[in-house]
């Protein structure tokens, strides 16, 4: 019997065959690249000596603050605030870690050698690492031309919010903090920079998303169409983290420059912990108007994000993803924000699986506990009694929810989670001593960003006519060949989520073709391949975009083929059906195999019908209406479409080690229309190990003077297979999504969202009869054991 592998990546990839960028060496003469970083968290640079560095054998060139000053410009900023990004400091160092100069020479060894030669003069400066800190008057100035460490401050109100609060019977209040952390890809950041006389040229491992190629451009100062990135098929994961290479990109093409040569720069693993992107951390505060039945008639929300030394694009863009869906699976009519982001001296921030949506769920499903308390409901039915039930559903904030069934999913997750054994397993517990635990979270899952909500971060009033922003725009090309093999061209630039797998088999079926007779590519070269400023791998785009692409791209060279068809068979083209590898006429049963009409088309076409076309290379592109740009009320639909995730986790501590034991993780999703079950649960199964790093292991933790104090996984502790070993039950509801030629919504980011508050609800219910409050993550034996010790 001959194996077929469930994914086609995984045959490379499990034979040590796959691509990577250390893989590649695309052009002759490479040199290799160290990094110099400063040692402290905030120090005006005074001078930088290069010599000895330059002079060291083997060394080709070294930049330091004065090349970078003269030849790169700023990174465009979301906001108007004078806080000035760079590659790499120029005048102050903003945080431990931050690039300072760049050594090139023949070989690693030899570049890390120099590099200890370059001699910085520092001074040190008032350090700030605290959020809530970072914001109180007097506190340490990141960018005195500010003159505050606010980079943005957006208020927003929807609906009757004060009236709401006159009348309400309860005032739930909860502040909440959630932690920086990353998922950590197994392969760091790694690229090769080539500034040619045409064009600069870069192989990086980068996931996108491709509105950083014109920033990137831009602050090299050259063309984007003068700007060619690679990306190869294979990345060592991202979830977001690989969104911020760009800085090392235009810096290695400085460097190149200097040097003359191409230049290769790989990034080790204590530079990835200190130095490249982590999730924004963010303080938060939630009020709720409650009635006396426990329906929230309003919310008020206070957002804090943290993004380190600087707004790095595409921040604030964790403030703002999660906009449209904010009062996440519940029906609330009013809703007042406010949502800044605050510089610290810290590490930048960005992209990370499920960016905004854990933050925000952390606060809202903590508060709609709390709101179980103050009104004596169960945790389950005060969400039942207030979810979304009628669909499509427009929030306050303006999300479009184009489908669900909420309540049905929670009604599956309760049944088959076995929430009464988990409340049985609970009384049995404590009786022996121990803590038990049941947390619950439900949250909606937006897919397919709608970019617009960058727009948010500045005020309407500001925001210049013409200049708007928005789209969730894919493209895909697809061809068929002499043999009538179809080809088809992706510019997703996956991580490992099974893209071409899905996009083979989606045009096959939509062809009448056997899966063997299609091929799907990924090959990301902004030259060559079609692709968009939204371009890549992020948000949960894959089913909900490039599958609607694929079909868009497969449906153009059906009406190509079937005009060839109609040749042979001596008919009209309009009405031929392709099924089962062939072009068929209904009317007649008259058939001719799919390459023969394909191949009329290659090599006679002046047999064609007038006006048919002749183009068996086509592309084929989704936009969809729903994604516009922000009203001048701020209202947006972030996101295309919403899927639904439905959490219950269980959690043992024993009161002796208090060790903490999850004995049970059920979730249910919506993910509209299943594409492949495998892959949706290998989906599923990731992000919720994902989440269970940011729920109870992980976390960039600074001392009080700004020194990192998890920069290698000796103290920056991830979950591993034995930490993952628990009771998972999985399920699935189905609403098909209306705005999706398949009803496929997005389904990887999900349990990313959900797990670290349903898991944080199971210990705050565990610890209840202690007295402990629980407004923080991570959580785990020594924080817990911290925890009561204050009670």
């Amino acid at each position: 019997m001959t194996w077929t592998p469930a994914r086609d990546e995984d045959a490379a990839l499990v034979t040590g065959a796959g691509r990577f960028v250390d893989d590649l060496d695309p052009l002759p003469g490479t040199l290799v690249a160290a990094v110099v970083r400063s040692p402290h968290p905030h120090a005006r640079i005074r001078g930088v000596d290069l010599e000895r560095a330059r002079a060291h054998p083997g060394v080709a060139a070294v930049i330091g603050p004065d090349e970078v000053r003269a030849a790169v410009r700023p990174f465009p900023l979301s906001t108007s605030t004078p806080m000035p990004y760079l590659p790499s400091a120029v005048d102050v160092a903003r945080y431990v870690g931050e690039p300072v100069a760049v050594v090139v020479a023949s070989d690693r060894y030899v570049a890390e050698d120099a590099a200890e030669l370059v001699e910085v003069d520092y001074a040190p400066l008032d350090v700030v690492v605290d959020t809530r800190a970072a914001l109180e008057p007097g506190a340490p100035l990141l960018h005195p031309e500010a003159g505050t460490n606010v980079a943005t401050d957006r208020t927003f109100s929807f609906g009757d919010v004060d009236g709401a609060f006159a009348r309400a019977e309860h005032v739930v209040r909860g502040e909440y903090t959630f932690p920086r952390y990353s998922s950590v890809p197994m392969e760091c950041y790694g690229l090769v920079a080539s500034w040619g006389t045409e064009d600069v040229e870069v192989w990086a491992n980068f996931h996108g998303p491709f509105t950083m190629v014109p920033v990137a451009a831009g602050a090299l100062g050259v063309p984007v169409s003068r700007f060619r990135l690679h990306v190869p098929a294979d990345i060592g994961g991202s979830f977001g983290i690989k969104s911020g290479i760009y800085p090392y990109v235009v810096l290695m093409a400085l460097a190149s420059k200097y040097a003359g040569r191409p230049v290769r720069w790989t990034e080790d693993r204590v530079e990835h912990l200190l130095a490249s992107s982590s999730g924004a951390g963010r303080a938060m505060g939630f009020e709720a108007a409650v009635a006396g039945d426990g329906t929230v008639g309003a919310l008020r929300v206070d957002l804090v994000d943290d993004v380190g030394a600087y707004l790095r694009p595409p921040e604030p863009s964790t403030l703002y993803r999660c906009f449209g869906n904010i009062t996440g699976a519940y029906d609330v009519p009013a809703v007042a924000i406010r949502a800044r982001a605050a510089v610290t001296n810290r590490a930048p921030t960005g992209l990370n699986r499920g960016f905004g949506g854990q933050q925000l769920y952390f606060g809202l499903e903590r508060l709609m506990d709390a709101v179980a308390t103050a009104t004596g409901l169960d945790v389950a039915e005060v969400r039942r009694r207030n979810l979304v039930r009628s669909f499509p559903y427009r929030t306050p904030t303006g999300g479009l929810y184009d489908s669900g069934d909420y309540e049905q999913a929670l009604d599956v997750l309760l049944a088959k989670g076995g929430y009464a054994e988990l409340r049985a397993r609970q009384e049995a517990a404590r009786a022996e001593g121990a803590f038990y635990g049941v947390g619950l979270a439900l949250v909606v899952d937006p897919s397919g960003t709608n970019i617009g909500y960058v727009g948010l971060a500045t005020p309407a009033a500001e925001r210049k006519p013409g200049r708007d922003k928005s789209g969730s725009t894919e493209i895909v090309r697809a061809s068929v060949d002499l043999q009538g093999v179809v080809t088809v061209l992706l510019g997703s630039v996956p991580q490992g989520q099974g893209h071409a797998t899905v996009a083979r088999r989606v045009a096959a079926d939509r062809l009448g073709l056997p899966v063997e007779q299609v091929r799907a590519v990924v090959d990301m070269d902004t030259a060559t391949t079609p692709w968009t400023v939204t371009s890549g791998s992020y948000s949960s785009r894959f089913a909900p975009l490039v599958t609607s692409a694929v079909i868009a791209a497969v449906d153009r060279l059906a009406e190509t083929v079937r005009a060839g068809a109609s040749v042979l068979l001596d008919v009209a083209p309009d009405g031929l059906e392709l099924a089962d590898g062939s072009v068929r006429d209904p009317a007649t049963g008259a058939s001719c195999l799919f390459r023969h009409a394909a191949g009329v088309v290659h090599w006679d076409p002046g047999a064609l019908p007038a006006g048919a076309p002749a183009r068996l290379a086509t592309e084929g592109e989704f936009v969809p209406p729903e994604a516009v740009a922000a009203t001048s009320e701020d209202k947006i639909n972030s996101s295309l479409c919403y899927g639904f995730v439905a959490e219950m986790v269980g959690v043992r501590i024993e009161p002796d080690t208090l060790e903490v034991t999850l004995d049970r993780v059920a979730t249910v999703h919506d993910a509209g229309t299943v594409l492949d079950p495998v892959l949706l649960e290998g989906q599923v199964l990731g992000a919720l190990v994902h989440g269970l790093g940011g729920a109870a292991y992980e976390e960039f933790r600074y001392s009080p003077a700004g020194q990192p104090t998890s920069a290698t996984f000796l103290d920056y502790l991830c979950p591993t297979s034995a930490e993952t070993a628990f009771d998972l039950v999985s399920d699935h509801v189905s609403s098909p999504s209306p705005l999706t030629p398949l009803g496929a919504k997005g389904c990887g980011e999900g349990s990313s969202m959900s797990l670290p508050v349903a898991y944080a609800n199971a210990i705050a219910d565990a610890l209840a009869p202690a007295g402990v409050v629980i407004d923080a993550l991570p959580l785990h034996g020594s924080v817990i054991h911290d925890l009561l010790g204050e009670h």
